[in-house]
């Protein structure tokens, strides 16, 4: 009988040996990144002005982070760009007279990181999502579109940036959610 019991021992002890958990390597910009320069963010939806906020609200963001400088394009070592491809307001619920009395305001940007040195982007969320609902104006509590855009553009910086130095392999956005297997080559150079 011991001599069963410590076979057993032995045999769960060998399979707990066996048990891997997975925890994939973080993955943070390369150690020569010292220097980060935000381009402008450029607009391709509809709605007018939206860019100028967003791309302050990312410095902003940077800033309040404090890992890397925050310096202009030609003394960077990092190159964050990006733009609004979406801008969807939509009323989701009426009141009795049909006026609309709660909205979703859905942004979808996409957003890459250019290694500077090696001319070759790092990581690209060609569709990073951030959703709104929140109730108008008139209704107790309720927020005009400006105050929930700045809301958005707030959760919105918060992840590019997170997804910049916290690790750029991060999964955040309703795209392809890897890192690219050979590097990205930027193909032109902004001159903004």
């Amino acid at each position: 009988m011991k001599k069963y019991v410590l076979l057993t021992a032995i045999f769960w002890a060998g399979c707990s040996s066996n048990n891997v958990i997975y925890r994939p390597a973080q993955q943070i910009l390369p150690n020569h990144i010292k220097s980060i320069a935000v381009r402008n963010f450029s607009n391709k939806s509809q709605q007018f002005g939206l860019e100028e906020k967003l791309t302050l609200k990312v410095i902003d963001e940077f800033l309040k982070d404090g890992q890397y400088k925050i310096v202009p394009e030609s003394d960077a070592d990092g190159i964050l760009s990006g733009e609004i491809i979406h801008y969807i307001l939509t009323p989701i619920q009426y009141d009795q007279n049909m006026v609309a009395v709660v909205y979703k305001l859905n942004v979808i940007v996409g957003v890459r990181f250019l290694d500077k040195k090696g001319n070759f982007y790092l990581w690209q969320e060609p569709a990073l999502q951030t959703t709104k609902i929140y109730s108008a104006s008139t209704m107790p509590g309720g927020l005009t579109e400006e105050q929930a855009r700045e809301q958005l553009w707030e959760v919105l910086s918060k992840e590019i940036v997170k997804r910049t130095v916290q690790g750029f392999g991060a999964a955040s956005s309703v795209s392809d959610k890897k890192v690219p297997d050979a590097p990205i080559k930027e193909t032109s150079t902004n001159p903004q």
